[in-house]
């Protein structure tokens, strides 16, 4: 999904910054500039481009550099000076001409419906525009918009879509920071329907998937359905708190912290007992009751006729915090299904033809940004 509609009008200052707001229409893709995905968080930016070769895509350029506090706060650019700047900064390391860029899940609205099939586009926009009043707090003069079809035919009930609505004003702040910087932004999309696209796909069989992204500072919570997310919301449970649980307890400095909470964690030595242990639990805890809470409500949806909409089939946990040991397993047993770190490479590369130079722990880190840079191709 591009952010986003053509016939939405920019105000003058910004729309030579928000070029990206609008619909890019398909063009040959050798005349289309090489883009790196660069994921902006309220503490880095990363960034990773990729390559497209004889079989399997590979990775020309990734990257990370923490951004100074303050500049982005829950998403919301605060300071589009300073992250311009920053922007400019990481300009040459980026390996692209251009960039495909994530706006915050926290200011989003995502939702599914129906459309009469065979709708147009601009159908199908009018439909969405009537049903905002009642979906989203945001007024439609104030808003940017944007659907995905998930399902050509649904039975009687004509063109599933998943439809994704945005603040304009700070999808606007983001665009004009990479003017700023100098780099050309060619799209903006949703963290969630980045890492969508990342790690599932559309096909008919493809599990409905209640995707956790387990950050820093907050934890991300979607529903995928054939590949699109139908929702998202946003809970303040982040790794970080784990962090500083682990320094604390066990008097450790943050690199080894960070060592411990990954290669032992809920599963530490000394059991149940550890003081580390213990005080992770809490915030595990926390998680899991929102991935319960989150897992039951559209699990348990159904229809006029009584069957399940959207029986939830596993989770999958992202994020540079989803490598605490033992958290999966923990996850699992609360809501009754698999879940696991999914393959952040499933549709970059084979590992029988390409080993891409970011490891597994690391790369869950990067589920935003390859999702991203997935978007050239």
């Amino acid at each position: 999904m591009e952010i986003f509609s053509s016939a939405l009008r920019l105000t003058s200052g910004v729309q030579t910054a928000s070029r990206a707001v609008g619909r890019w229409f398909p063009r040959p893709r050798i005349l289309s500039p090489s883009a790196a995905g660069v994921d902006i968080s309220d503490s880095s930016i990363k960034w990773l481009t990729l390559d497209e070769g004889q079989g399997s895509k590979s990775v020309r350029a990734f990257g990370e550099e923490s951004l100074e506090a303050g500049i982005v706060t829950n998403g919301v650019v605060k300071d589009v000076a300073q992250l311009g700047e920053a922007l400019k900064s990481i300009a040459p390391k980026l390996g692209a001409e251009g960039a495909h860029a994530a706006l915050p899940e926290e200011a989003a609205y995502m939702f599914n419906m129906h459309v009469p099939e065979n709708s147009s586009r601009e159908q199908t926009l009018s439909v969405i525009e009537f049903e905002l009043e009642g979906r989203v707090p945001i007024p439609p003069s104030a808003a940017l918009y944007d659907f995905d079809v998930i399902m050509r035919h649904d039975a009687t009930e004509g063109e599933e879509i998943g439809v994704t609505v945005f603040p304009r004003e700070i999808a606007e702040s983001y665009a004009k920071a990479f003017s700023l910087a100098g780099v050309p932004l060619l799209s903006l999309e949703v963290e969630a329907s980045s890492i969508a696209r990342a790690v599932s796909g559309d096909a008919k069989d493809e599990h409905i998937t209640l995707l956790v992204d387990f950050g820093r500072r907050r934890t991300g919570i979607a529903v995928l359905k054939r590949g699109v997310p139908i929702f998202t919301s946003t809970v303040a449970v982040g790794g970080e708190a784990i962090d500083r649980m682990i320094e604390e307890k066990l008097s450790l400095p943050p690199e080894q912290a960070v060592a411990f909470k990954n290669d032992q964690g809920l599963l530490a030595q000394e059991g149940k007992s550890s003081p580390a242990t213990e005080a992770i639990t809490n915030t595990v805890s926390a998680l899991a009751e929102e991935v319960v809470r989150h897992h039951q409500y559209w699990d348990t949806r159904r229809n006029e006729q009584g069957s399940r909409m959207t029986p939830v089939e596993r989770v999958f946990l992202v994020g540079g915090s989803a490598n605490l040991k033992g958290l999966g397993d923990y996850i699992s047993s609360r809501v009754q299904v698999e879940c696991e770190r999914p393959n952040l490479w499933r549709n970059v590369c084979s590992f029988d033809e390409y080993i891409p130079p970011i490891d597994r722990r690391t790369s869950l880190r990067y589920a935003t940004a390859i999702g991203l840079a997935l978007r050239s191709f």
